[in-house]
């Protein structure tokens, strides 16, 4: 009755439910090193308008992280494919929402500053050394429970006075000049600085 446990590899209770998304944190090589280059959305878009990002999207079905990463990147800035040169991928990132992001790390070659404006308005670019060199300001946002109106308050101890617990999620905040870097975006590059470090 139990012998498949022998065998079961254990995952994520609620993984399925998540949304995946894929992105890449492109580096382009300058003459005072290289610099991480940013997208800023464009500002007709429904979601996250006028946001600072990284060139990715959702995962597709029937691709993998790494070929929805560079699929969003070339549609994104213009590149072709054979100019994209991915490092490897980075630690994922899931969030209170049920998303999941994965980046990549990969060098942009013989980019020009292109970008299709249907999905960005602008782009620039940041010393890597900035985020090597420095921390970014940490604040919290508090989490909680809004069960909806339908929700069996009378099946539960204390009803409506039930004690939910409150959670905090830790948002960064990079500035760079007039460059506001913040949220999932500064998060991803927070984590994993260590592994472009060395």
């Amino acid at each position: 009755m139990f012998e498949s446990l022998k065998h079961h590899i254990p995952k994520r209770i609620g993984e399925e439910k998540e949304t995946s998304f894929a992105v890449l944190i492109p580096l382009i090589k300058k003459e005072d090193g290289y610099h991480v280059l940013f997208e800023v959305r464009a500002k007709h878009l429904n979601k996250q308008p006028g946001e600072v990002c990284f060139p990715g999207g959702k995962v597709e079905a029937g691709e993998s992280t790494y070929e929805a990463a560079v699929r969003e990147t070339m549609e994104e800035l213009f590149v072709k494919k054979e100019n994209i040169q991915v490092y490897g991928a980075l630690d994922y990132l899931v969030t209170p929402y049920q998303t999941r992001i994965e980046p990549f790390l990969a060098e942009l070659h013989d980019y020009h500053g292109q970008f299709s404006r249907d999905e960005v308005d602008s782009v620039f670019t940041v010393p890597l050394s900035f985020f090597l060199e420095n921390e970014p300001e940490y604040y919290s946002s508090v989490l909680m429970t809004k069960p909806q109106k339908n929700f069996p308050f009378a099946d539960i101890p204390n009803g409506e006075k039930y004690p939910w617990a409150k959670g905090k999620y830790e948002v960064c905040f990079y500035r760079y000049k007039k460059r506001i870097i913040w949220g999932m975006t500064a998060r991803l590059l927070l984590y994993n600085i260590q592994y472009i470090r060395n």
